[in-house]
């Protein structure tokens, strides 16, 4: 039987005025779209996953470990494994994250 690569996910309420749908995912690596209203917060915590973040839009105040840094469209970075992180949106804005390996508690 052939096997599909294209898959299409939901949006969830992930709560504080955020929303999350994943692009795409395997075992190894997952695409997932964050969209912020104006003061949306992604809450402090921290997970095994490597992550990496692509700033498709919007301003962004990002807290990662000890460090407090202001981010917009363009801006990418990686948040190591396990070091506390989270942001807030200073104005409407859409992240795209890359987790690995895939976040099971976001399918």
């Amino acid at each position: 039987m052939p096997r599909s690569f294209v898959r299409i996910y939901p949006s969830v309420d992930a709560g504080n005025g955020v929303t999350r749908r994943v692009l795409a995912e395997s075992p190894e690596l997952m695409v997932v779209e964050f969209r912020f209203a104006k003061d949306g917060a992604g809450a402090l915590h921290n997970h095994p996953h490597v992550q990496a973040t692509y700033v498709k839009s919007g301003v962004f105040e990002f807290t990662i470990g000890d460090e407090v840094v202001l981010v917009r469209g363009g801006d990418s970075f990686v948040i190591p494994s396990s070091v506390t992180h989270g942001c807030r949106a200073l104005e409407e804005g859409v992240l795209i994250d890359t987790f690995t390996p895939r976040r099971d508690d976001f399918l």
